[in-house]
């Protein structure tokens, strides 16, 4: 036979994988369809790549609301101390940043890419790159190896699907695993866009009143019908010329779409609280007091000193304020509109950017249907998936990295002992295997 292991895709958890599988001394052959492998880690991360987060497993799978929870036992094996652990042994020591984010010390993704590619040669993994996969092959319940689309047959013990989700597609994140998984029997669920970029037909938004403005630390929430919030993020946002971006608005677009599936009118409500530490109560007796000192200041010149100008303008303009009016002549109840602009600014979106636009895809390979502990397929023998195939989603941070890592590291290591297993069992009596 061919190889003991297969590993189809050369991105973070298909490194992961060959890498683990080399460790447990399989024969171990990747296959990348691209020029170069890790071509999402070289990005990810603004091209500094977040490798994991610091913070508590608990609070790693807060941040993966796409079906964290299956994690906990793949964690109970392999965790994000351990991708540290793993790293610093590669060479690449790595430093923590806000938020737990942990980046190679060296600033560089390259230097992550290459320590793993380095270990690949240390342990004899055969790479082929330009390879597509034209298909995985199946026999009598077990995966037996792949046809690539030149038409050349490779056989393995064990096959492990890590070619990622359908975002990002320029790294080759092009959805090509799903046909194979659902072949072996396995449900995907249905594919969505998550840490995308929201869209809004808003009149502002079209006329692009506040296009390319940050607003920075604020309360971003998308709305039920009723007003009250489905989730909030606080963290930095922009206005776009198509909408909302930024830190805040990813982490609320899988939210957005899922209220617009159920939505009647197309539509759903998102609101900004632009200064999330104080009270309305309290802003409201602020800028009385500041209209009281300062009669002929003009209103947006007092509104400036808490929020940026042109947000500022635009909210006076939205309660009926002339921004260019002397704070004396300004009336409380007007007083008040503003305030609650300032706390509650509402607005209508209408959908994402594509899937293609999205950092994350949403959505895959059902989490019901694979082991928990080795990322086992429970529909094939000898099949293992990981990554971003996986139904699994966490918001930008280190968090579906951290996914990506653990999952690849487990596939790895458990398509190596089952291949080599299954070896053993069909040795002969002289050790060598019938098949060989």
């Amino acid at each position: 036979m061919g190889y003991d292991v297969i590993v189809i895709g050369g991105g973070p958890s298909g490194l992961m994988a060959a890498i683990g599988a080399g460790e447990e001394g399989a024969k171990v052959l990747l296959l990348e369809k691209g020029t170069k492998l890790g071509r999402k880690l070289a990005i990810s991360g603004g091209g500094r790549c977040n490798v994991t987060n610091r913070l508590p497993v608990e609070e790693i799978v807060r941040h993966i609301p796409g079906n964290g929870r299956f994690l906990y036992s793949a964690f109970s094996v392999f965790n994000n101390e351990d991708i540290i652990r793993f790293f610093e042994r590669l060479g690449v020591p790595l430093k923590e940043e806000d938020h737990g984010r942990m980046f190679p010390k060296s600033d560089s993704a390259q230097s992550v890419v290459d320590a793993l590619v380095r270990e690949l040669g240390r342990l004899g993994v055969d790479v082929r790159l330009e390879s597509p996969v034209a298909d995985v092959l199946y026999e009598q319940g077990k995966a037996v190896g792949v046809t690539l689309k030149s038409g050349e047959t490779i056989t393995a013990r064990a096959v492990v699907v890590a070619v990622g989700g359908k975002s990002v597609p320029q790294t080759g994140s092009t959805g090509d695993g799903y046909p194979w998984a659902e072949k072996a029997g396995h449900t995907v669920t249905e594919l969505f866009p998550t840490e995308v970029p929201i869209v809004s037909h808003e009149p502002f938004i079209k006329e692009r009143t506040l296009q390319g403005l940050s607003l920075r630390d604020v309360a971003l929430s998308v709305l039920k019908p009723n007003g009250k919030p489905i989730i909030t993020h606080r963290m930095d946002m922009l206005f776009t010329h198509f909408g909302i971006s930024g830190p805040a608005a990813l982490r609320c677009s899988q939210f957005v779409v899922k209220a617009l599936k159920k939505a009647a009118d197309g539509a759903v409500e998102m609101s900004i609280d632009a200064l999330p530490d104080a009270t309305q109560e309290e802003l409201f007796q602020h800028f009385a007091k500041l209209c009281k000192e300062e009669p002929k200041k003009a209103m947006k010149t007092i509104a400036k000193t808490v929020l940026p100008e042109r947000y500022a303008v635009f909210l006076l303009e939205r309660a009926g304020i002339d921004p260019h009016a002397s704070a004396g002549t300004v009336g409380h109840e007007a007083l008040r509109a503003f305030v609650r602009q300032c706390k509650q600014f509402t607005f209508s979106v209408h959908g994402t950017l594509p899937l293609e636009k999205a950092f994350v895809t949403g959505g895959g390979v059902s989490v019901k249907e694979i082991e928990p502990k080795t990322m086992a397929s429970k529909c094939m023998a000898g099949l293992y998936f990981c990554g971003e195939i996986l139904d699994i989603h966490g918001y930008t941070g280190g968090y579906n990295i951290t996914a990506a890592l653990v999952t690849g590291r487990l596939a790895g290591v458990n398509a190596a002992r089952y291949a080599l297993t299954e070896k053993s069992r069909i040795s002969g009596p002289t050790g060598q295997t019938t098949e060989d």
